[in-house]
């Protein structure tokens, strides 16, 4: 029987995909392991292979286009003994290729997760996993809602009944797509704001008083923002995914995560010295290279990792109706490239020797500015780092980039005046602050995560026990 290719979901996040290159034709004999097409994300583009036989027979998606549903069809693929010419596309399929502009429904696919990270999905005519239906409400499973984060973040702000909402992501799952078709169509519930309003307001006043609210969050539209200036003033620069999905979460994250801040003054004395006599022992490769050279970041990560371990109630996120708190650091780190940034996470940054994660993050931040980063290896993370010391940059707070609970701030490393043991002594010193989720962190606990942080940095030693 034929096999339906789908728009691959490359993370669990993703929703929307372009398909930049195939790198088969049609007619060409496919076998398991044959890499099809390349995939662009928000983040990075993917090499996805294919995980059935068959000759590809017909490409119902063109290389170049943007912004592809997930589990959208996008190819058929002719088994054995099939007719390449005659095979046509049916079930879900069918339905998709004759009416590609319609939102997808749920479809019943098999994914499977390549050795290079992509993943490709493909559904076989007439075949449901488990029973599933495509297209059924996203309470069918026993009566539990399935929907994505986001979804279930947009349908509280909302008032969104998730169980009136049919899912079109895989297995039936609610995403972002169907709860906002839900909002404009109105086909699901409304639910009034948490707020009991006065006994004395009329009570259309609760939905009156949220159109506004509504408006001043969606902020100024295109057309608002062009009326500020003259016209010619101004050259207008399209957005591309990344810039989008930056843009979203972290309006979202400021939305919802009650952000507040801790900041603090290190010394870093001790361990500047501590890394030149690091640094000058450092081995050398074949070819003459040293084996690594520690930067001040390097120690920083290491200490944000250590730090995590010492105050364990720290190293959580929040899940919604839970926290999860987790048994090893791990830290992402913000990596500046052309047109937004990539958060690497190292794993186990505790755990790691500063030599090791100096050339994870060399690695890193190389195939971060080639946009060939794997989504395994910047999705996560309990907290990350920013550091714009580089940049002279002396103190500033940072946006936490959910699901994480904290994000710190790292400044630029400066001699200053102190007073030591009554008497004034200049001191290298670089301030950082940690922005705290307050649903994961309270003061004290923030507090006494930037503490531990502090005195790792101040006594450098330790990082190397």
């Amino acid at each position: 029987m034929p096999v339906n290719v789908l728009m691959p979901a490359l993370s669990p996040t993703m929703e929307k995909g372009n398909l930049a290159k195939w790198l088969k034709k049609e007619g060409d004999a496919v076998k398991s392991g044959d890499v099809l097409a390349e995939i662009e994300t928000d983040k990075a583009t993917m090499e996805v292979e294919a995980i059935d036989e068959g000759i590809l027979a017909k490409i119902i998606v063109a290389e170049g286009t943007a912004d592809v549903p997930v589990n959208d069809l996008i190819a058929i693929i002719a088994s054995e003994g099939e007719d390449p010419a005659t095979v046509q596309a049916s079930g879900n399929g069918a339905a998709k290729a004759e009416a590609p502009k319609e939102p997808a429904k749920a479809d019943t696919a098999a994914q499977n997760t390549t050795p290079g990270g992509g993943h490709m999905s493909h559904e076989r005519v007439n075949e449901a996993p488990d029973g599933a239906k495509p297209g059924a409400s996203a309470a069918s499973s026993g009566g539990r809602v399935v929907a994505s984060p986001l979804a279930k973040r947009i349908a509280k702000l909302e008032g969104i009944d998730l169980s009136a909402v049919s899912g079109s992501g895989p297995q039936g799952r609610v995403i972002e797509r169907d709860v906002r078709a839900a909002i404009a169509s109105g086909s699901a519930k409304v639910g009034a704001p948490k707020a009991a309003a006065p006994a004395s307001a009329p009570a259309a006043a609760p939905a009156q008083a949220a159109a506004p609210a509504k408006a001043a969050a969606q902020g100024l539209t295109t057309d608002q923002v062009r009326g500020f200036y003259q016209k010619g003033a101004y050259e207008e620069v399209p957005l591309d995914g990344m810039r989008k999905t930056i843009a979203k979460r972290l309006t979202e994250a400021m939305q919802v995560a009650p952000h507040f801040y801790l900041t603090v003054d290190c010394e870093l004395d001790a361990l500047m010295a501590l890394r030149e006599q690091l640094n000058k022992s450092a081995g050398s490769t074949k070819d003459g290279k040293p084996l690594f050279k520690l930067s001040v970041n390097d120690f920083v990560i290491k200490a944000m990792g250590l730090a995590l371990m010492r105050v364990p109630a720290a190293n959580a996120v929040w899940a919604e109706d839970r926290i999860l708190r987790f048994n090893n650091a791990e830290v992402g780190v913000a990596v500046a490239i052309d047109g937004g940034l990539f958060t690497p996470v190292i794993r186990k940054a505790d755990q790691k020797t500063l030599s090791t994660i100096s050339n994870e993050m060399k690695d890193f931040a190389g195939r971060a500015r080639a946009k060939k980063l794997k989504p395994e290896e910047y999705q996560g993370g309990v907290t990350s780092v920013s550091n714009l010391g580089m940049f002279g940059i002396k103190h500033f707070t940072a946006v936490i980039n959910p699901p994480q609970s904290s994000i710190l701030a790292v400044g630029a490393g400066e001699k200053r005046v102190v007073v030591k043991d009554g008497a004034p002594a200049v001191v290298q010193v670089m301030t950082a602050t940690l922005s705290c989720d307050h649903r994961v962190l309270d003061g004290a606990l923030g507090a006494e995560l930037i503490s531990a942080f502090k005195g790792l940095i101040e006594n450098p030693m330790g990082l190397l026990v």
